[in-house]
């Protein structure tokens, strides 16, 4: 086998091996090693949390809802309702920052995010 046809046949042989599926058309003519374009339906589906389309009001949201947050986890979002229940109500978003974890330059990724009404 020529040398520049091993170079491309085993990176592909081995993706195909481990994504679970062959890359190589059925169709194509014995001896020819061409790839198949990918279709949309072999696509991956995104992985990760959505991103929430409606802004979060921080004195009703869950620790569940609070967690789609970028940069929130299941500690901050704990934090976040450990203070709401303490001190009451958030009085402006501008508040969040006196939650333990939560500085300026968070709050600054998701103020645009948030809402207390």
């Amino acid at each position: 086998m020529k040398k520049w046809r091993y170079y491309l046949l085993v990176p592909a042989l081995v993706i195909g091996v481990f994504s679970g599926r062959m890359a190589w058309s059925q169709n194509t003519p014995a001896g020819s090693t061409a790839p198949t374009a990918p279709t949309s339906a072999a696509k991956p589906a995104m992985a990760g949390t959505p991103k929430p389309t409606a802004k979060i009001n921080i004195n009703t949201a869950d620790e569940a809802t609070l967690m789609t947050l970028k940069n929130i986890g299941k500690s901050k979002a704990s934090a976040i309702i450990d203070y709401r229940q303490k001190n009451g109500p958030f009085k402006s978003v501008d508040d969040l920052t006196k939650v333990k974890g939560i500085g300026d330059k968070t709050l600054a990724q998701l103020k645009d995010q948030l809402t207390i009404e």
